[in-house]
């Protein structure tokens, strides 16, 4: 397909996005006619009060053709703000159509759609390029209606006044045209890299503002004015290119128009002082005509502008709504799941797919319902990745994973995602009360499961020394909270969903060791039923679990209790050995069952 293919394919996608605004979209181009046609009879009747009026001295005529331009004038402006009011309607309507389409359709992204753009990139589709390709849609409901209905009519009335004069007019729009058809291409070229840079911008903004606390406690503020200095020179540089192209057409177009001007009042005063066919009046219509015919001229160049600017907006919008969720559920899904179970069959994962290098392979588990599993494994061992397919926020790229003793793709993934509750590794908390956060978990929680939910996770000893307690407002991003705090919020709010399957990714890393022991007690306790997947850095976190998966490079180094990955797995004894001390670790571990030396 050519790029001119490509462009118009995406247009008329896009105009799809207009619906419920469509007749304003068709309303606006007609009240703009109008107003035109009306504006343009004035010139024509201005010649008539001169020839027919005042040259004979006929004052009723002048007050009859006057009353008639006043009628004219105001049904003009009438249907200008009429115009006006349908085009805002509609543009104003086209964008918000835009962003919620895309804000619902990114909704529906797995993490690998989420992985193709970057979150600078999704803000910058969003706002910037909507806002621009708003602006070029209501400029085309209007001007890319009134100017060449502007052209074409003024031209008619210029060659019935007179045709042989009128042909100053072909001339210099000949020369208008062939600016535009030069200068276009090439400022084009600009505006596309000035998306890239408003990207890298949002970017900037964004990881400075999100790590305030960072720049200020490492007195980094230079540096990152530095970086946003360079990042907006850029953006500067690029637009200065482009400007400087596009500042050419104007003193063209402006030295076009007083040429016009200037020939047709010699010519036009020759053939009035000649009398060959030439009335004061209809030089008068003529020099408007020249003002009517070169400023159409000029906005179907802003307009041609204007479009080419937002092509490249229009794309990357396009490349937001057509992009389709790789995972979705299939016709028919299971709506249930027996239960905790776990069965990883030989399974193979890529962030690239079937073509990218495996994270892990040959992956084959078998986990029973209620058991609590550990998994350790160095940085990169890729244990986030493991769980993240438990509840498809990934898929296999071989082999299978089962929930319940079902393919975890034969599942709604509502359903699945209900069923497994993950705590990630980053936690989020959004803007809002403690009440409302813990509510994500379940919509429908009263106070008191809300509060049960916070005892288990031991989220419970802060919160009530608060001032407003369940109520307090968290600030966006949790950023009035400590990290273990954040943590303990996070969990509660995943017990909230009553899991059948909980993971916990590294999620009591901020936590104390005690309290780390409490929240494991805990869970022991009140949710037996429950698999619980806990991923930790520290031995600690896993001692208790009924067996523990030690991870190395993708693959299954260990799988066994703690007790026997002691004695057996040197991967386990390193970390155990780092962490509490060569002479700190309880010698029986590294005593068989029956009680003798290994």
């Amino acid at each position: 397909m050519s790029q001119k293919e490509k462009k118009r394919m995406t247009g008329l996608r896009l105009a799809g996005e207009i619906r419920q605004y469509k007749k304003d979209a068709l309303l606006s181009p007609l009240f703009t006619i109008l107003c035109v046609i009306l504006e343009i009879l004035i010139p024509y009747k201005t010649a008539a009060i001169i020839d027919e009026g005042i040259a004979v001295g006929d004052m009723r005529r002048v007050a009859v053709i006057g009353a008639q331009m006043l009628v004219m004038a105001l049904l003009a402006a009438v249907c200008g703000v009429k115009a006006g009011q349908h085009s805002a309607r509609a543009s104003t309507g086209f964008a918000c159509n835009l962003r919620e389409d895309m804000f619902k359709n990114i909704q529906t992204f797995s993490f690998s759609n989420i992985d193709r753009f970057s979150t600078a990139g999704l803000v910058t589709r969003m706002t910037t390029d909507v806002s621009n390709v708003q602006n070029a849609f209501q400029m085309m409901l209007m001007m890319f209606t009134r100017a060449p209905v502007t052209l074409i009519v003024a031209l008619v009335m210029a060659l019935s006044i007179n045709a042989k004069l009128s042909m100053v007019f072909l001339v210099v729009m000949a020369v208008l045209l062939v600016m535009i058809v030069v200068l276009i291409p090439k400022a084009m070229r600009y505006f596309k890299q000035m998306f890239r840079k408003y990207d890298v911008i949002n970017a900037v903004i964004k990881e400075n503002v999100g790590a305030i606390r960072v720049v200020k406690a490492f007195v980094r503020e230079e540096h990152e004015n530095d970086k946003f200095k360079h990042a907006a020179d850029d953006l500067y540089d690029n637009s200065v290119a482009a400007e400087r192209i596009m500042s050419l057409s104007n003193p063209v177009m402006m030295g076009s128009v007083y040429t016009c001007i200037l020939l047709i009042c010699w010519f036009g005063a020759q053939m009035i002082v000649g009398r060959t066919g030439l009335t004061t009046g209809e030089l008068t219509s003529l020099l408007s005509y020249v003002m009517n015919i070169l400023m159409s001229l000029m906005m179907l160049s802003m307009v041609f502008v204007m479009i080419t600017q937002s092509a490249a907006a229009m794309q990357r919008i396009e490349e937001v709504l057509d992009e389709q969720a790789d995972i979705t559920a299939p016709e028919n899904a299971r709506t249930q799941v027996a239960d905790g179970s776990i069965d990883f069959e030989h399974v193979s994962f890529s962030y690239g797919g079937k073509d990218g290098k495996p994270v892990l392979s040959d992956i084959d588990l078998h986990i029973r319902s209620g058991e609590t599993i550990g998994i350790i494994g160095g940085t990169g061992s890729s244990k986030s990745s493991l769980v993240s397919l438990i509840s498809r926020l990934y898929d296999v790229t071989g082999g299978c994973v089962k929930v319940g003793g079902c393919d975890v793709r034969e599942y709604d993934l509502d359903t699945l995602r209900d069923a497994v509750s993950v705590v990630l590794q980053k936690n989020v908390l959004f803007s809002g009360t403690i009440l409302d956060n813990l509510r994500w978990g379940n919509e429908q929680a009263t106070e008191a499961q809300c509060r049960e939910a916070c005892r288990l996770a031991c989220a419970d000893e802060f919160i009530e020394r608060m001032p407003e307690g369940y109520n307090t407002r968290i600030e966006r991003g949790g950023t009035n909270v400590s990290g273990g705090q954040k943590q303990r919020l996070c969990i509660a709010r995943a017990l909230l969903k009553q899991p059948k399957v909980l993971v916990l990714d590294d999620s009591t890393s901020a936590v104390d060791t005690a309290t780390d022991a409490k929240i494991r007690a805990a869970m022991r306790t009140h949710i037996p039923g429950t698999t619980k997947i806990i991923i930790a850095q520290r031995i600690s976190s896993v001692e208790d679990a009924d067996r523990v998966l030690v991870l190395d490079n993708g693959r299954v180094s260990g799988f066994d209790t703690p007790e026997n990955l002691m004695r057996n797995n040197p991967i386990y004894q390193e970390v155990a050995l780092s962490q509490q001390g060569a002479g700190d670790f309880d010698e029986a571990a590294m005593k068989d069952p029956k009680g003798g030396e290994q």
